[in-house]
């Protein structure tokens, strides 16, 4: 189905499930194969699991979904974090993650 020259507008449903999928594709895959995206490498963090190795493929995309949760909560999923013992956010808790500083 060629656009013509015409660009997708942005409500688009089909387009943004889309985006949905390629965000999903890059970060489980990045967070069970390596534990971190190409960010979480400059920054030096990393995601763990329980048994403090790189997440499962079930994990990351409970991460993942648990993210999505999170931003249509408002933002609260994260904020859970400040109040949280183990500073963990929603998703965390969901997926049985962990952020680590790596050294």
């Amino acid at each position: 189905m060629p656009l013509n020259g015409v660009a997708i507008e942005s409500d688009n449903a089909a387009y943004q499930i889309y985006l949905l999928i390629i965000a999903y594709i890059y970060f489980v895959w990045q967070w069970s194969f390596g534990g971190r995206t190409l960010g979480m490498r400059t920054w030096n963090i990393k995601i763990i699991n329980e048994k403090g190795k790189n997440p499962s493929w079930q994990q990351s995309a409970r991460r993942y979904f648990g993210s999505i949760l999170s931003i249509i909560l408002l933002g609260s999923g994260f904020l859970w974090s400040l109040f949280d013992h183990k500073k963990s956010a929603l998703h965390d808790h969901l997926s049985k993650t962990a952020l680590i500083i790596k050294k």
